[in-house]
């Protein structure tokens, strides 16, 4: 609605100070025409805001001026209580001042929001944390807050995974992001963009030498390119395997990241198996009671991920891929130093055992 994005274009000139009329375009999802327009009819109520032309120019509000908007919706009320999630402001060592900013919030909401912004806090929890994370290592966010916030250089010894040995960097950071609970650094390093997980780093030291980002660039637009880069990191490995549908559920939450093609059944959900999977149309190559399977590894070692499925999951294509399981599972049996016994006749599948329910 117009009056909202009025609203917007006021709280964003005064938080901002002199903002081009492309980026607020670009924000409220309008063309800069529109912004105009709305920048015509804000001047025409009575507010002081102009535009002012050239390299550096954008619409402003006169100095001095300020507004108190302290009217929120019903719906505005009940998102900011939502926010109230434990985990990253506990590891910035904010939650007291979390805390303490709901309580003035409360007490500036209209009288009709104040129950439903207290129930929304009391009957929506937000838990970042995956289940089953492992152990984690202690993170220590201080340094890294404070380069980030003055705007400074860093110094940090980072161990990537698999490497022992722990290297050195001079990065320019652009910020911090917490991902499913794990806290990721975001920095340029010699240019380009680099992503460092904040459990892995060693230590790290704030330089004096400022920080030296590229012009114009955002924590937002480099975070969004380094989260594509992983996303679609190159897949080499093509894998065809075969499922027993007794396991399918289990299999399909496990493998999600590397499924190179969806994965269904074509039976209804008696039929799933025993751990809850649910039945999906289109299936491809479902006979019987195995489910075809496609998949896509970086590496080949990385199809040793399906012997824990033990007998459950059989890949067929290609042949190095079965090679590379053989090869683990002779490892394996040497490790133990057991015998091997006879293995299951092709398309046949042991009975299945009872599932563990959630305890």
């Amino acid at each position: 609605m117009k009056s909202d994005r009025l609203l917007a274009i006021l709280l964003l000139l005064q938080t901002r100070g002199r903002v081009p009329a492309e980026e607020l375009a670009t924000e409220l999802e309008v063309s800069a025409r529109t912004i105009y327009r709305d920048i015509e009819a804000l001047s025409a109520a009575g507010v002081p805001v102009y535009a002012e032309r050239g390299r550096h120019g954008g619409i402003t509000l006169l100095p001095g001026y300020r507004t108190d908007v302290t009217g929120l919706t019903a719906d505005e009320a009940r998102a900011l209580f939502v926010l109230a999630a434990p985990g990253p402001h506990s590891a910035l060592g904010l939650d007291s001042a979390l805390a303490s900013a709901l309580r003035k919030v409360m007490a500036a909401l209209p009288a009709p929001h104040r129950p439903a912004a207290d129930l929304t806090s009391r009957r929506i929890l937000v838990d970042p944390d995956r289940w089953l994370p492992g152990p984690r290592t202690e993170v220590e966010l201080d340094v890294l807050h404070t380069a980030v916030f003055a705007d400074r250089r860093l110094r940090i010894r980072y161990r990537h995974g698999g490497d022992s040995r722990p290297h050195t960097y001079t990065v320019d950071p652009y910020g911090l992001v917490n991902k499913a609970g794990v806290w990721y650094l975001v920095a340029d390093r010699r240019g380009s963009p680099a992503l460092f997980r904040a459990d892995r780093i060693a230590s790290a030291t704030a330089l004096e030498d400022p920080v030296r980002r590229r012009a114009g660039v955002e924590l937002a637009d480099v975070w969004h390119t380094l989260r594509r880069r992983v996303e679609e990191r190159n897949r080499d490995v093509r894998v065809t395997a075969r499922v027993h549908r007794s396991r399918l559920g289990m299999f399909a939450r496990i493998v999600a990241p590397v499924l190179a093609a969806p994965l269904g059944t074509e039976a209804d959900e008696n039929s799933a198996g025993d751990d809850g999977a649910e039945g999906a149309e289109g299936a491809e190559g479902a006979e019987g009671d195995w489910v075809t399977a496609r998949l896509a590894f970086s590496a080949l070692p990385a199809v040793s991920v399906l012997l824990q499925f033990g007998p459950w999951v059989r890949v067929v294509d290609p042949p190095e891929a079965i090679e590379e399981l053989l090869l683990r599972v002779r490892e394996t049996a040497a490790l133990y130093d057991v015998q091997h016994g006879s293995t299951p006749s092709d398309g046949a599948a042991p009975a299945p055992e009872e599932a563990p329910g959630p305890s």
